[in-house]
C-alpha cells in the first residue's frame, strides 16, 4: 500500500487539521458567536445543499473516476475530461428553473414552520451548486493521483474563511445575516481554488466530443445520482426534516453532536481520496487478489484508527460538553447514536467504491430507495416523539440495514472479504476499553483561566493519556493491523526500545 498510505497518511494530517479549524467553529465559534436560530439556519442550508449536490453533478465526479482508466490514449482522455466539465449542465439548468418557478410551494414546509429561515432559502441550490462543481474538479485531481493539495482545499479552506466570518461577527464588523450569506460565498471559494489547482495538474485541452460510450455514462451517472443521494441523505436528510417539526434552534444542538461524532469517519475520508481510484484501477484490470488484500487492509487499518477515535470521544463526552457554552449538552445521546452509525461505515474499509466500480452497481439501487424511505419514516416517526435523539436514532437504524445490505452483497456478488480473526480481537478490545474508562472520570474542579474552566480540558487531557496507551498497546500486542505494527517498531526502534 505504498501510495496509499503515503497519501492517506498526508491527508489524514490536513483532514484533521481542518477538523481541528472545524472544531473550533462548531463547538465554540458557533455557539458562542452565531446563536443557536442562526447557527441552525446555517446547518439547515449546508444540509439541503448537501442533498442538492449528486443532482447537481450529475454524478460526475464518480463517473470521471469511473471511466477515466478506459481511455487509452491522452487525446481520447482530453475528449472525456472535456466532456465532464460541461456534463453536469444537462441537469443544473432545468433544476435551476425549476427551483426558481416553483421556489414559494418548495419552501412553504420550513418556511412557516421556521420564519427566520426564508430569507436564506435559496441559498440550498446555490451551495449545492459550487458544491458539485467542487467535487468534479476535486475528482479531476484524483485520477491523476493527486489527493493531498486537493484535501487541503477540502478541509481547510472554507473552515478558515468560516472562522474569519465568525470573529467579524464577534467584533460587530457584520451582522449575523451577512456571515450566513459569506458561509455560502466560501464554498465559491473553495469550488475557484480547486478548479485552478485542478488546472494546475492538468490543463483542460477542449476536445469537444461526444463519448462513443455515453449509454453507459448517462447510466451510470443516474446510479450515481440515486446512490450518491442516498449516501448524502443518510447524513444530511435528517437536519433537513428536523425543521418541518421542532424549532430550528434545535438543529444547532443536532449540528454540534453530528460534528463531534463525524471526527470517527475522519481517516475513512482521508483513505478515500486515494483508495477510490485505486480500487477503480484494480476492478478494470480484474486483480481480484489484490482488490481482495485491498478491501481487509483498509478495513482493519480504518477500524483500528476509527475505534480510537470513538473511544476518545464517547469516554470524552460529559466533560467535553462542559466547555461548549450555552446549554448544547442535550445532545449528548445523539453522539452515540451518529457515532455507532459512523463507526459501521468505517468497519466496511473501500466497500461503497468497490460497489460503485462494479458491473452490478445498478442491483443496488432498489435496496438503496427502500433505505432512504425507511429513513424518511423513521423521521417522520420518532422526531415528533423523541426530538432531536429520534432522528439520532432513526439514523443508526438506517445506516445498520444499508451498510448490512452492502456488506453482503459484496460478499455474494464479488466473492471479497473485509473481516478476518483481526477484526473480533479489535471489537474485544474496544469493549474492554468502553468498560474500563467510561463509569468514571477525573475530578479536578475549580480550575479557572478568567471565566474559562480548564478543570474539564484537564480531565481529558489525563483519561486520554490512559486510554490511549491502553488501546495502542492492546492492538500492538494483538498484531490488530501488520501496517499499526510495522510503524510502531520503526518508531520503537528510533528510540531505541527495541533492536
Amino acid at each position: 500500500m505504498g501510495i496509499v498510505q503515503t497519501q492517506s497518511i498526508k491527508n489524514t494530517i490536513i483532514t484533521f487539521f481542518g477538523f481541528g479549524i472545524g472544531a473550533v467553529n462548531a463547538l465554540f465559534l458557533y455557539t458562542n458567536f452565531l446563536g443557536k436560530m442562526h447557527y441552525g439556519i446555517v446547518q439547515t442550508i449546508l444540509s439541503g445543499a448537501n442533498i442538492m449536490m449528486p443532482i447537481m453533478a450529475f454524478g460526475a465526479q464518480s463517473t470521471l473516476i469511473r471511466f477515466f482508466s478506459h481511455y487509452k490514449t491522452e487525446e481520447k482522455r482530453d475528449e472525456f475530461l472535456t466532456f465532464m466539465l460541461f456534463f453536469p449542465l444537462l441537469l443544473i439548468v432545468p433544476i435551476s428553473l425549476l427551483f426558481y418557478i416553483f421556489y414559494d410551494p418548495i419552501s412553504n414546509g420550513w418556511v412557516i414552520e421556521n420564519p427566520s429561515l426564508k430569507p436564506f432559502f435559496w441559498l440550498i441550490p446555490v451551495v449545492g451548486l459550487f458544491m458539485a462543481y467542487f467535487e468534479l474538479f476535486y475528482a479531476w485531481v484524483k485520477v491523476h493521483m493527486k489527493s493531498v493539495v486537493g484535501n487541503l482545499i477540502s478541509e481547510v479552506l472554507y473552515r478558515f474563511v468560516i472562522m474569519v466570518l465568525l470573529i467579524a461577527v464577534h467584533f460587530n464588523w457584520i451582522t449575523k445575516d451577512t456571515c450566513i450569506y459569506g458561509i455560502a460565498l466560501s464554498y465559491l471559494a473553495q469550488l475557484i481554488g480547486m478548479q485552478l489547482y485542478a488546472f494546475s495538474v492538468k490543463r483542460p485541452v477542449f476536445r469537444f466530443v461526444i463519448p462513443e460510450n455515453l449509454k453507459e455514462i448517462v447510466q451510470y451517472s443516474f446510479f450515481i445520482i440515486v446512490s450518491g443521494g442516498i449516501a448524502v441523505m443518510l447524513v444530511d436528510f435528517d437536519k433537513v426534516m428536523i425543521p418541518l417539526y421542532l424549532d430550528i434552534s434545535q438543529n444547532a444542538l443536532y449540528g454540534v453532536a453530528i460534528f463531534i461524532a463525524t471526527v470517527i469517519a475522519v481517516p475513512s475520508r482521508a483513505m478515500t481520496q486515494i483508495v477510490a481510484p485505486i480500487t477503480a484501477k484494480l476492478i478494470v484490470e480484474k486483480k481480484h487478489d489484490e482488490l481482495q488484500d485491498l478491501y481487509k487492509k483498509s478495513a482493519i487499518n480504518l477500524q483500528l484508527i476509527g475505534g480510537f477515535l470513538m473511544m476518545l470521544i464517547f469516554l470524552n463526552i460529559k466533560q467535553l460538553y462542559l466547555l461548549i457554552p450555552n446549554n448544547y449538552n442535550a445532545g449528548i445521546n445523539v453522539v452515540f447514536m451518529i457515532g455507532l452509525s459512523k463507526f459501521y461505515d468505517v468497519l466496511l474499509g473501500n466497500n461503497n467504491s468497490i460497489i460503485v466500480n462494479t458491473k452490478y452497481y445498478r442491483m443496488v439501487l432498489f435496496f438503496g430507495v427502500f433505505t432512504v424511505f425507511l429513513m424518511i419514516g423513521l423521521n417522520m416517526l420518532l422526531i415528533p416523539i423523541y426530538g432531536i435523539f429520534g432522528s439520532a436514532l432513526a439514523t443508526l437504524i438506517t445506516v445498520a440495514i444499508y451498510n448490512t445490505i452492502k456488506l453482503i452483497f459484496v460478499v455474494k456478488k464479488m466473492n471479497l472479504y473485509p473481516f478476518t480473526i483481526k477484526t473480533l480481537y479489535s471489537l474485544g478490545i474496544l469493549l474492554v476499553c468502553f468498560l474500563l474508562f467510561y463509569f468514571w472520570d477525573f475530578h479536578f474542579d475549580g480550575f479557572f483561566i478568567g471565566k474559562i474552566a480548564i478543570a474539564p480540558i484537564i480531565n481529558i487531557a489525563l483519561k486520554s493519556i490512559l486510554i490511549t496507551i491502553f488501546y495502542l498497546v492492546a492492538n500492538y500486542k494483538f498484531t490488530i493491523s501488520q501496517e499499526f505494527n510495522a510503524i510502531a517498531n520503526s518508531i520503537l526502534k528510533k528510540v531505541k526500545l527495541i533492536k
